[in-house]
């Protein structure tokens, strides 16, 4: 009876240790998974908060670098005279823009006007001054004469440069095509002298080689003149030191 007993009791023993077993085994892996949610979670949160997926610059930099241009800084914009001296930019180039003017305008002389005046000689010529056209009583009221710098203006935006004019071109965003077919037009009946570009003193090209080579002859001749110098000094004091002491002895 005994033995029965005890040989009953040992597998009974040996399910309670394995459920016991599975049961650690659960809540470790369930802790776990409970901390790995967690870490998830706060990865989630704090990627929001601090913007981690999406870094932006701040507005008021903590150091300055002196010399570093800050990004989206406006770049420098350019200048009619400066357009007018590009490489590429020429009456030739003027042609193939004027060709979105030529529905309403001609060029050549004695040519016909249109929607817009004939443009033969406009380049210096006065605003609204081209006989037997209808010109809007505001272009006929702005007075002046079309220069480099107006047709520019012009060509960019007609209706801000000239409030209420009839002409319903939108105008041309890029300054090298102002630039190119203001060429155009004042090879066309016109001869107004092309404003020249002197760039300002940051934009001047460094000097050549030989500036270069020059500039730095003179430096070392320079050191060598003052390192002579410094030897002569040095030994004047040297020579009077020894006679002093020969004196005194």
């Amino acid at each position: 009876m005994t033995t029965q007993n005890t040989s009953d009791a040992a597998p009974e023993a040996q399910d309670i240790a394995s459920q016991g077993s599975g049961d650690l085994f659960n809540t470790a892996a369930g802790w776990v998974l409970f901390a790995a949610g967690l870490g998830l979670g706060l990865s989630i949160l704090s990627g929001k908060y601090f913007h981690g997926n999406d870094p932006q610059r701040p507005d008021q930099l903590g150091y300055v670098i002196e010399g570093v241009i800050e990004e989206g800084a406006p770049e420098a914009e350019v200048t009619m005279a400066q357009a007018l001296n590009m490489d590429g930019v020429d009456a030739a180039a003027g042609q193939k823009v004027f060709a979105k003017c030529s529905a309403c305008h001609s060029i050549e002389a004695g040519g016909a006007n249109g929607v817009g005046p004939n443009l033969h000689g406009i380049m210096g010529a006065n605003v609204a001054a081209k006989p037997g056209f209808s010109y809007s009583s505001a272009m006929a009221s702005f007075g002046g004469q079309w220069g480099w710098e107006e047709m520019n203006k012009w060509l960019e935006n007609p209706k801000r440069y000239i409030e209420g004019t009839k002409m319903g071109f939108a105008g041309l965003s890029k300054i090298e095509d102002r630039a190119a077919v203001a060429l155009y037009m004042n090879e066309n009946g016109s001869n107004l002298p092309v404003p020249e570009y002197v760039p300002a003193a940051e934009d001047a090209p460094e000097g050549t080689g030989d500036d270069v080579a020059a500039g730095e002859a003179a430096a070392d001749a320079g050191a060598e003149a003052q390192a002579e110098a410094d030897q002569n000094a040095a030994e004047g004091t040297s020579e009077a030191t020894a006679a002093a002491e020969a004196d005194a002895g």
